[in-house]
């Protein structure tokens, strides 16, 4: 027997992953769709999902729409209902059930007129009708308001109170127009016009109250939407409740989730601007409290600049300046013959200061000082030098050979040479010396040479 992987067979799958598999891969193709057909096995457990059967004549197939999606129906799914639901195809894996997961549904009566509204809102979207670059801004304070509307439905109600209560001032033009039927488009279409050519309004709101996708048709058509956006003024639209939305409102300069909203964005608040207007006006009584402060301290500086311009209070001023100018002219001439009388003082003390006689006779003395000084420094000059004379003449004698000569001594030398004779053995018997004495000189010859005796000699024969 052969195995399966040994074969082209492929691998083995478990239920999990053949369930896994194929509900990948219902889900990868069927990403989203439409689909009709009758409700059977309604169930709403607990949880608050719905559970139910979606049949035609031929087959069935099991759907599933899980909360908060269940909970935003129009209307109470019942068992034998035709239904028009988009959903995403899937796979129940734990039982290998296939099965729709339902993400809107809505009655089958509707699903020609959503379709027909989906078609028309993506034409008109990719022609550049509900850009946001193209919508104009409200008036911030508008001079006339058109409603267009019917005059006796509840949004024109709820309009009028609202705008009676934020801004009564305003005038409001209710341009009577039916909302509901084949004629309602057309009409609104031609009294949108009438009111473009009229040019008697800032802003037009059109409302209505709300109702089913039937009643609120006539706001889906593509002649009022062109009208809409072709209008000279900007448009406001209020159409049905919050969770309602029509190709007018999408064309609309701005869309308001109920009538009175779009009333509260037309005008202001008449309290804030209450509180507005007593603020400006305390402040308008203040500035003019200070304006008139000003005003009144300025007539009081140009009263005190006529009084000061008077011709007697100019006259008095002059004679003042006058006055004050001579004795200013009093003071600085004085002041003037001061400085030159100081000057001249100052001039004769220097002259005299500088007298020639009187420099020459200071200069004489000068002289005869400086005479006397260097007579007395010459004599002290040479008292010095002779005493240094006398100390040197002292101290020459004192090493003098003269000087120890005159104590009995005598100096020899040798006549032929002039060399000292400073000791016996420079000498032989019969040589002739000179002695020179203190008063002096005595031609000798030798005799006899006798040397000194040791010591501790007694004498005996001479030794030569």
């Amino acid at each position: 027997m052969t195995r399966p992987h040994d074969t082209d067979e492929g691998e083995i799958l478990s239920p999990t992953q053949l369930n896994r598999r194929a509900r990948e891969l219902i889900e990868t193709r069927f990403a989203s769709l439409w689909i009709e057909g009758e409700l059977s096995n309604v169930s709403r457990p607990a949880s608050g999902h719905l559970y139910f059967t979606l049949k035609d004549a031929g087959a069935q197939v099991r759907c599933a729409m899980f909360k908060p999606r269940s909970s935003w129906l129009r209307f109470r799914p019942g068992d034998g209902m035709h239904v028009l639901l988009r959903g995403r195809v899937s796979l129940y894996e734990p039982r290998g059930e296939f099965q729709l997961i339902a993400e809107h549904m809505e009655e089958a009566g509707e699903g020609a007129l959503r379709r027909a509204y989906e078609a028309l809102k993506a034409r008109l979207a990719a022609e550049g009708l509900f850009d946001q670059d193209a919508k104009r801004a409200l008036p911030r304070w508008p001079r006339r308001i058109a409603v267009v509307t019917s005059p006796s439905g509840a949004a024109v109600r709820d309009v009028l109170a609202v705008l009676a209560r934020r801004f009564p001032l305003v005038p409001v033009e209710i341009l009577p127009v039916p909302v509901q039927g084949g004629e309602a488009a057309p009409a609104i279409v031609a009294m949108l016009q009438g009111a473009a050519r009229a040019g008697r309004h800032d802003v037009v709101v059109l409302t209505r109250g709300g109702g089913s996708i039937e009643d609120l048709w006539a706001f889906n058509d593509e002649a009022l939407a062109r009208a809409v956006r072709a209008h000279p003024v900007p448009v406001v639209a209020a159409i049905g409740h919050e969770t309602d939305f029509t190709i007018a409102e999408f064309a609309a300069d701005l869309r308001a989730p109920t009538p009175s909203a779009a009333a509260e964005l037309l005008v202001p608040d008449r309290a804030d601007l209450e509180r507005v207007l007593a603020g400006s006006r305390v402040q308008l009584r203040r500035c003019m409290t200070r304006a008139i402060e000003r005003r009144a301290q300025r007539l009081d500086q140009l009263a005190a600049r006529l009084h000061a311009q008077h011709p007697q209070a100019r006259l008095a001023r002059a004679r003042d300046r006058l006055g004050l100018l001579q004795a200013r002219l009093q003071r600085v001439v004085l002041h003037a013959q001061q400085r030159r009388a100081d000057r001249l003082a100052r001039g004769l003390l220097r002259l005299r200061a500088n007298d020639p006689q009187r420099l020459l006779r200071g200069a004489t003395e000068r002289g005869t000082a400086a005479h006397e000084r260097l007579l007395a420094a010459l004599a002290r000059a040479i008292e010095r030098r002779r005493q240094r004379l006398a100390e040197l003449v002292r101290t020459l004698n004192a090493v003098s050979p003269l000087a120890t000569l005159e104590r009995g001594y005598a100096i020899l030398d040798r006549p032929e040479s002039g060399g000292l004779v400073r000791s016996i053995v420079q000498l032989r018997p019969g040589d002739g010396v000179r002695a020179r004495l203190a008063d002096g000189e005595l031609a000798l010859r030798v005799e006899r040479i006798d040397r000194p005796l040791p010591v501790g000699s007694t004498g005996g024969e001479d030794s030569r």
